[in-house]
């Protein structure tokens, strides 16, 4: 195999969640829109089975409802596990009924609470990153989820807090740890942040020396098997957490897995290997959704599938308008299979924009923080926003 050797020693860790064993100690992030059945089993392909890899998010009240487009949402590989779905909610008693569907069910072997979600729509209900500030009730809910789901473990991910006069993280962590939680990831960023500027690393130090009891992960700017070897080196985290660095880039997972148990690190695709792989994830995708939905959604795909590659305007602007899978197949084709992976395509992708000058939060969310009131009209029919 042609790589390199990655230039940070691989680090001798074991990772648990719950009863199953991570190695490597590598998570898909959920992420909306994309980390579907699809996408999900082309991460598979590439890195370590055992790894853990996300569902989209999927919200408490539309399970609890039984709402179809979110049954269709919360679809596994036949061979997938551990099953693992993150789910969104505000109300204690509104989770805990989901855990319970879901457990009783059947459906998952691992949920995830989303904490992290920074946008306005979220927050301004007081969902995602703007919960964690609500501490008393923030506890109900981690006690209610992890009653409910018995023997599945529950973990719970989230960002540094608000902005930068509201931290929540270390708070957040020590609830989930006393109230059973099996483990907790940080997105060492505030909700104000959004996607931009850098990750602080040293947050996730801080959350590890103060959760000593549970496995912590880290989670942001991971975007080569490099930044996981130095994430991990530098806080001490027992696992990574990777979400924008592997749009258009399911091979990544192959990369993680060979970096973290001190193998050489595979060379990265040529234009022609990647344009096989483009095609097969729009397969996989026409499999479970039909091809009329999964064109809407490969579309999306396209611009970071091709990210760095001299492909031409036009030729780029025919993939980003694609309406079958043998067009796919047509304009792969055309590309120069020959031309190596390159460099500058190994940088940040996905979101990144400005910062939020204000976080939308319910009205007086910030006057107490011990108040456990749920926010009125908060749990919303949505899933994977």
């Amino acid at each position: 195999m042609d790589g390199v050797t990655a230039s940070i020693q691989a680090p001798k860790t074991e990772l648990r969640i719950g009863p199953y064993p991570l190695d490597p100690p590598v998570v898909l992030a959920p992420m909306a829109g994309i980390t579907n059945v699809a996408f999900r089993t082309l991460c598979r392909e590439f890195g370590s089975a055992t790894s853990l890899y996300v569902c989209e998010m999927i919200t408490a009240r539309a399970i609890v409802e039984r709402n179809e487009k979110t049954l269709n949402m919360m679809a596994f590989g036949p061979d997938e596990s551990p099953r693992s779905m993150q789910l969104y909610g505000v109300d204690p008693k509104t989770l805990g009924e989901a855990v319970r569907i879901v457990v009783g069910e059947g459906w998952a072997d691992h949920i995830d609470m989303n904490l992290g979600c920074p946008v306005r729509k979220v927050t301004r209900l007081g969902g995602g990153s703007a919960l964690p500030y609500k501490r008393r009730l923030f506890r109900e809910i981690v006690r209610e989820m992890v009653s409910a789901a018995g023997d599945v473990p529950v973990t719970f991910k989230f960002r540094i807090g608000i902005d930068d006069e509201h931290h929540t993280y270390l708070d957040t962590g020590r609830i989930a740890e006393d109230e059973g939680a099996a483990a907790v990831s940080l997105h060492a960023r505030t909700a104000a942040q959004l996607y931009s500027g850098q990750a602080d690393w040293s947050a996730i130090a801080r959350l590890k020396e103060t959760v000593t009891g549970i496995p912590v992960l880290g989670n942001g700017d991971i975007f080569t098997a490099d930044d996981a070897l130095r994430m991990m080196a530098e806080t001490g985290c027992d696992g990574v957490v990777v979400g924008r660095g592997c749009l258009g880039r399911p091979w990544l997972f192959g990369e993680l897995s060979a970096a973290l148990r001190g193998e050489p690190i595979p060379a990265g695709p040529t234009l022609g290997k990647v344009g096989e792989i483009l095609y097969r994830h729009a397969a996989l995708l026409v499999e479970h959704d039909g091809e009329d939905k999964a064109m809407r959604d490969i579309r999306k795909h396209m611009a970071w599938y091709l990210m760095g590659f001299p492909v031409g305007s036009a030729l780029r602007r025919q993939f980003a308008t694609v309406t079958s899978l043998a067009q796919i197949g047509d304009l792969v084709g055309q590309l120069d299979p020959d031309v190596p992976f390159p460099e500058d395509a190994l940088g940040p992708r996905g979101r990144q924009g400005s910062p939020q000058t204000k976080v939308a939060l319910p009205d007086g969310w910030l006057d107490d923080p011990e108040d456990a009131t749920v926010p009125t009209a908060a749990d919303v029919m949505h899933s994977g926003g």
